[in-house]
């Protein structure tokens, strides 16, 4: 299902893309709208009739329907008279809990997206539009590639990460800070990365980011220099 959720740990762009370099031939995602108010049974009423499958893949823990009534028991007991198959998978564990997605969100909430990439396929990140900053880090030596945070995927933690960009297929180290830019006072929450080695421009273009490790919060300075000099410390921890 898509569409209705909110703190994501993958866009559905990046998801799909995920899905085929993983050996999936189609993705289809489907209408959350159409499918919210469906009882459970409903639900795999609608998936039979539509995409009669022969394989149902989910997580032992799974839920669906309205009010998440729905399980895999249900599953299983639907399709017992059919040739859909359904593969439950067993929980993952890690130190002794289960990853789930909702211990993955925490750990990018709390900034430690190095915990979170060891269980996320591919890593966390996510695939933006490249749009026009204020051109102030061009005036410090420090040009940035800039974008709106989306507003669907998990929030990190604000501050400053040692990060990945892929820039037309080729992978870049930057520093990217992830917040509202308390020093100069802004609303939406952006993603500025200095990219180490690249200096062309690449407005409009479409490019995917991977924060790897916290590095420090945001902060507010009181000077450009100050701001400068942060810039440069945070590079040295690449």
């Amino acid at each position: 299902m898509s569409g209705g959720a909110k703190e994501l740990l993958m866009l559905p762009d990046d998801k799909k893309k995920a899905l085929l370099d993983f050996g999936a031939e189609k993705v289809i995602f489907l209408d959350f709208d159409r499918i919210k108010d469906m009882s459970a049974v409903e639900f795999l009423k609608y998936l039979k009739e539509t995409y009669a499958p022969d394989l149902i893949c989910c997580g032992f823990d799974f839920h669906f329907g309205k009010d998440a009534k729905g399980d895999t028991r249900l599953i299983e007991k639907f399709f017992g008279d059919c040739k859909t198959k359904c593969a439950v998978s067993a929980p993952v564990f890690e130190g002794g809990k289960p990853i789930s997605s909702t211990v993955l969100r925490e750990l990018v909430k709390n900034g430690k997206v190095n915990e979170a990439n060891k269980q996320i396929f591919g890593g966390f990140g996510f695939t933006f539009e490249v749009i026009h900053g204020d051109a102030r880090g061009r005036t410090i030596g420090y040009p940035t590639i800039n974008g709106e945070y989306p507003s669907d995927l998990v929030l990190p933690e604000f501050g400053v990460y040692a990060s990945e960009i892929i820039i037309d297929g080729k992978t870049y180290k930057c520093v990217t800070n992830i917040g509202v830019r308390p020093t100069f006072k802004t609303e939406k929450v952006y993603c500025e990365s200095y990219v180490i080695g690249f200096n062309r421009d690449v407005y409009g273009e479409f490019v995917t980011l991977k924060p790897k490790k916290f590095l420090r919060k945001e902060q507010k300075f009181n000077s450009l220099n100050e701001l400068t000099k942060a810039i440069k410390e945070d590079i040295t921890k690449l």
